[in-house]
């Protein structure tokens, strides 16, 4: 798969699924939902080329990184974050639409606004 090919196919993935923006991050491409990077290629120097950062749970991150590390690993400067770096030319392509969907609703609930409390007596608290 040619270089300017394997985004694309992030892309197409990320597209189908809801409110899907494509965009850039530090010069790079970037799926955003409701405004919140959850897939992107990869911009620290850290990284290897081809690099896709896909946010999730950081124990879900380790147990992939446990069992295929040719194809999922971590730099120092991705440690703390909820992500996992994914070499675009080893990932299947099945396994990338599980990455990209996953890292979707992974996003989605940590951005859902949750609905004002109410008092007793049916007022709002803020």
């Amino acid at each position: 798969m040619a270089k300017s090919s394997r985004f694309k196919l992030v892309e197409s993935i990320g597209r189908s699924l809801p409110d899907v923006e494509v965009t850039t991050t530090w010069g790079q491409p970037t799926l955003k939902v409701h405004g919140k990077m959850f897939v992107c290629i990869a911009s620290h120097k850290s990284a290897e080329p081809d690099t896709l950062v896909v946010r999730m749970d950081m124990a879900d991150r380790d147990a992939l990184i446990a069992d295929d590390p040719q194809t999922y690993y971590l730099k120092e400067h991705y440690v703390g974050y909820p992500c996992v770096l994914v070499r675009l030319s080893r990932v299947r392509r099945d396994a990338l639409r599980d990455l990209i969907t996953g890292a979707h609703r992974y996003m989605s609930r940590s951005t859902r606004k949750t609905p004002p409390r109410r008092s007793a007596k049916g007022g709002r608290h803020s």
